[in-house]
């Protein structure tokens, strides 16, 4: 056996026992495989095209991949798979979004399927497409391995077909499914199936009166004109309403795997009760839970009361965000700009770990399903919260400011030779003027605080400037044992007094006008020393 095949071998069986999340939904897939093998395993994302993707798209399919990666390291990759990425622009245009143009012309097309309402932006040939075209650019720029598949497509081509067709078979147990969850006016005139009117191109919500699985048709009442109309269900004449029409996707692709929000469960439900109905097995999966604003308000497109992907990407990199995405999928979490610097920053530091890690720490490390495997070296000098608080103490302007403290920290250190930190600067900056400078406020410092930072400057200034972050550290610790700084239930390795993080909090307080920041000894080790003691003595004469 080669060394390749051997750690191959040694991957799967820790892989077998690893309790990272991809892993525990990976091996429900294997599992389900034992019972029924077949060549290729489906997994599938949906995504709804009346709107442009945002953070859950993203969430659902880099999740998605990591499941499915899993499961190639689990069977050796042996099994075919693919990820399917399904739109579902059959859907009929149900109210015009406000964040497009030609608003009074999208209303003109209510009720058409979004293939069929024109593109408001004059791009492409429908507003299904234009948003189905940015779908997947989005996707293509984040490197994901999909397959894109139109709902209008597999509708029209006949692909559903053969699904339909069961489905109208067994018309009445979809019904028995269904109603019991319908309020009862809404029961009165439901039916899994909506004609596409011949002349108007609108998808119709209208009970159906009669239906004939032998001829594949259904009959309902025409809205305007109360007469009654017979169509085929097949090619496209007609489609499902959207918990018959999950069912039915997931018989007709074969799909095994599909993860979804915590508030689709009693989607799930049903569709997987349907799924049984037409002889399938539903698929594999779980219910995330959603994102929180900062209010711990859940998160809605409509109130816009969260952060969009271009957000994020403005202030921090695609593997960060993937880090957060990968992070508790089952609990609710904040999704607002204060969560950005820590996954910023516990992305390297996971990046840095891997390095030296055992494979069976490597396989629980996030960075391993990141990066599918294979997470790059990245040398990253400096972190996040650093350069945001050398920003905040230099009120840098340009990139050029920050890097004239990187270079003399760490000399040969480039934007060239480390552009990973060149891009992290330009988001330092960023973020340092939308976020950190609104809300900085320096505040007074006390008598005594007063005293302690007029001691700390003195020791700082007889600090050569080469000082290390541990000998400036030492100092900083030293000038804090005093009271009301001491922490008696904490002791230095020395022995000495403890010092409690009131001391480091007033620092940030007093000095930058922020609530926290990195170690304080290695910000003043990258800031320089004597730039350290002519910003004390900026704030002792604010304070004067």
């Amino acid at each position: 056996m080669s060394d390749a095949a051997a750690l191959a071998q040694d991957l799967r069986e820790m892989a077998e026992k690893s309790a990272a999340w991809p892993f525990e939904e990976a091996r429900k897939v294997v599992a389900r495989l034992k019972k029924k093998p077949k060549d290729e395993v489906i997994f599938e994302t949906g995504y709804g095209p009346s709107g442009l993707p945002h953070l859950g798209t993203f969430g659902e399919v880099a999740r998605t991949t990591m499941v499915r990666h899993a499961f190639r390291v689990l069977t050796g990759d042996k099994i075919k798979t693919r990820l399917i990425a399904f739109s579902d622009d059959m859907d009929g245009l149900r109210k015009v979004p406000d964040n497009v143009p030609k608003q009074e012309m999208l209303a003109q097309h209510l009720g058409k399927p979004l293939t069929q309402v024109p593109d408001p932006f004059g791009t492409h040939n429908s507003f299904g497409e234009h948003n189905n075209a940015r779908l997947r650019a989005f996707l293509d720029h984040f490197g994901f391995d999909y397959e894109f598949m139109s709902s209008t497509e597999c509708y029209r081509s006949g692909r559903f077909d053969k699904t339909l067709l069961l489905m109208l078979e067994r018309f009445d147990k979809v019904m028995n499914i269904m109603l019991p969850s319908l309020r009862e006016e809404r029961a009165q005139t439901y039916s899994p199936f909506l004609p596409v009117d011949p002349k108007t191109g609108v998808v119709l919500q209208v009970p159906v009166i009669s239906h004939d699985p032998k001829a594949g048709t259904i009959t309902y009442e025409h809205p305007d004109t109360k007469e009654p109309v017979t169509t085929l269900v097949t090619g496209g004449r007609c489609k499902l309403q959207w918990k018959p029409d999950w069912a039915m996707r997931w018989v007709a692709l074969g799909v095994d795997y599909e993860m979804a929000g915590k508030d689709l469960i009693d989607s799930v439900k049903l569709s997987s009760e349907i799924c049984r109905a037409l002889g399938g097995q539903p698929p594999e999966g779980f219910n995330y839970e959603l994102f929180l604003d900062e209010k711990g308000q859940k998160i809605s497109k409509s109130k816009g009361n969260g952060l969009t992907i271009e957000e994020w990407l403005r202030y921090a990199s695609p593997e960060s965000l993937s880090l957060f995405m990968y992070r508790e999928p089952k609990a609710a979490k904040r999704l607002h700009f204060d969560v950005i610097p820590r996954n910023v920053d516990e992305y390297q530091q996971f990046i840095d770990a891997y390095q030296r890690q055992d494979w069976k720490q490597r396989l629980a490390n996030p960075v391993w399903h990141i990066h599918s495997g294979n997470p790059p070296k990245i040398d990253m000098p400096v972190s996040f919260q650093m350069l945001l608080t050398l920003v905040s103490s230099s009120n840098a302007e340009n990139a050029e400011t920050l890097w004239g403290f990187i270079g003399r920290y760490r000399p040969g250190v480039t934007p060239q030779t480390h552009p990973k930190l060149n891009a992290l600067v330009e988001y330092a900056i960023r973020y340092f003027h939308d976020f950190v400078l609104p809300a900085k406020q320096f505040r007074q410092p006390t008598d005594s605080e007063r005293a302690a930072l007029l001691d700390l400057r003195d020791a700082l200034d007889e600090l050569p400037e080469n000082a290390t972050a541990e000998q400036i550290q030492d100092v900083v610790y030293e000038i804090g044992r005093r009271e009301p700084f001491l922490d008696p239930k904490k002791k230095a390795k020395d022995g000495k007094p403890g010092v409690s993080l009131d001391w480091f909090n007033m620092l940030y307080q007093v000095l930058l006008g922020q609530e926290k920041g990195p170690r304080f000894g290695s910000f003043v080790a990258v800031y320089g020393v004597k730039n350290a003691v002519a910003m004390i003595d900026g704030a002792l004469a604010r304070s004067a």
